[in-house]
C-alpha cells in the first residue's frame, strides 16, 4: 500500500473516529488519538523526512490537508455536542424564560473625574471659561514666561521631567535651558495654559485650567508623580486682591460647605506678587485642633496671588491698563481633604472597593 493510500485510509477513519464521538470525553480522546504528541497524523507529519525529496511536496501538502481537516472537524463536533447538552438541559430541567437576565454593571466617572467637573460648574457658574493645553511644553511657558529664573529649584531635573530636545528655540522664545537641561518637559503645572490664552486672548480673560502634570516625586501619602491641577487665571482692567479673595472663598464653600472659613498666610510664587497660600478650616474638627490639622485648625489648599507685571509683559499685556489674580489647586488633595482620605495612592490603584464608594 502506498503512502497516499495510507494517508486516505487515515482520513477516513479519523472522520469516523471524530463523527462517532458521543460525549465530550471521547472527543478529547479522538482528538489525542489524532493529534497529540503519539496521535496517528501526528506521527504521519513527523514522518515527511524520511521520505524522497521527490514524493515529499506532494505528500506534506496531503498531510496538511488532513491535518486541517481533522482540527475542524474537531471544532465542529465539539460545537454539536454543547448544543446537545443545552437541549437536554432544557428538556429536563423547567427553564422560566420570562425571568430578567443579569444585567451588565453599569460604571461612573472616577472621583478625580468628578471633582474636576464639580470645580469647572462653580467657575463657569461666574463666567468663567474652560481652557486646555499641551502637557509636553516648553521651558518658556511652563518656567520663564511665568517669571521664573534660570537659576530656580523648580526647573532641576530634580523636580521636573526633560525630554531631549533636538529643535533649536525661536527668536520670539529662545532655547531656556536650566542646569544643562532640554528646552522640553513634562508641564510641572498648567499654568502654562495662562501663558497661552494670554497670547492668543485679548483680555477681559476669565479662565480654569484643569488638566494632568507630573513630577518626578516618590509616590506616597502626599505625593504623586502624576496628578491633576486646576489653574485659574483673571485678567482685566481694575482688578484687586479684594476680588481673588471674594472669588476663592466663594470657590471654598462651593467645595467644602458654606461653614468653612479661609485664612490668608503671605508666601512667594515668581509668577504673583503678592502671593498666598489659602488655607480651609478644618472639617473634622471644626477649627478647634485635631491629629488631622496637626491641632492648628487649619488645612492648606491652594496657591494664590496677583499677576506679576513681568508676567503680563510676556504675553504683550500693559500692566499699567491691566491687572489680574491667579490661582492653583491640587485635585487629588481637594478629594482627599473634601473625604478625609489618608492616602492619595488609593486614587490611582484601580482598587473598586474604594472607587465605588464616590
Amino acid at each position: 500500500m502506498s503512502l497516499i493510500d495510507e494517508l486516505e485510509e487515515l482520513e477516513q477513519r479519523a472522520k469516523e473516529l471524530i463523527e462517532g464521538a458521543e460525549t465530550s470525553d471521547k472527543l478529547e480522546a479522538a482528538r489525542v488519538a489524532l493529534l497529540g504528541r503519539k496521535g496517528e497524523i501526528t506521527g504521519l507529519m513527523r514522518m515527511m523526512g524520511k521520505i524522497s525529496p521527490e514524493e515529499r511536496p506532494v505528500l506534506g501538502k496531503r498531510a496538511n490537508e488532513m491535518r486541517r481537516m481533522a482540527e475542524t472537524l474537531l471544532d465542529n463536533r465539539t460545537q454539536q455536542l454543547k448544543r446537545a447538552a443545552i437541549r437536554e438541559l432544557m428538556a429536563t430541567e423547567a427553564v422560566d424564560i420570562t425571568l430578567p437576565g443579569a444585567r451588565p454593571k453599569i460604571g461612573h466617572q472616577h472621583l478625580i473625574n468628578q471633582i474636576i467637573e464639580e470645580i469647572e460648574d462653580v467657575f463657569c457658574g461666574i463666567g468663567y471659561t474652560v481652557e486646555t493645553g499641551p502637557q509636553v511644553e516648553s521651558s518658556w511657558y511652563n518656567f520663564t514666561a511665568l517669571n521664573a529664573p534660570l537659576d530656580h529649584p523648580s526647573r532641576s531635573a530634580r523636580d521636573t521631567f526633560y525630554v531631549k530636545d533636538n529643535a533649536p528655540g525661536t527668536a520670539a522664545h529662545p532655547e531656556q535651558h536650566a542646569h544643562g537641561e532640554s528646552d522640553v518637559l513634562l508641564r510641572t503645572q498648567t499654568s502654562g495654559v495662562q501663558i497661552h490664552t494670554m497670547e492668543s486672548q485679548k483680555p477681559p480673560i476669565y479662565m480654569i485650567a484643569p488638566g494632568r502634570v507630573y513630577r518626578p516625586d516618590t509616590a506616597d501619602a502626599c505625593h504623586l508623580p502624576q496628578f491633576h491641577q486646576v489653574e485659574g487665571l483673571v485678567v482685566d482692567k481694575g482688578i484687586t486682591f479684594g476680588d481673588l479673595k471674594g472669588t476663592l472663598d466663594y470657590f471654598v464653600k462651593c467645595m467644602f460647605g458654606e461653614d468653612r472659613a479661609t485664612r490668608y498666610r503671605p508666601h512667594f510664587f515668581p509668577f504673583t506678587e503678592p502671593s498666598c497660600e489659602v488655607d480651609v478650616s478644618c472639617g473634622v474638627c471644626g477649627g478647634k485642633g485635631c491629629p488631622f490639622c496637626k491641632h492648628s485648625g487649619w488645612i492648606e489648599i491652594l496657591g494664590c496671588g496677583m499677576v506679576d507685571p513681568n508676567v503680563l509683559i510676556n504675553c504683550g499685556i500693559d500692566p499699567d491698563v491691566y491687572s489680574g489674580f491667579a490661582f492653583g489647586a491640587g485635585v487629588e488633595r481637594i478629594a482627599a481633604l473634601r473625604y478625609d482620605l489618608p492616602d492619595l495612592r488609593a486614587l490611582v490603584t484601580g482598587d473598586m472597593r474604594f472607587l465605588e464608594q464616590f
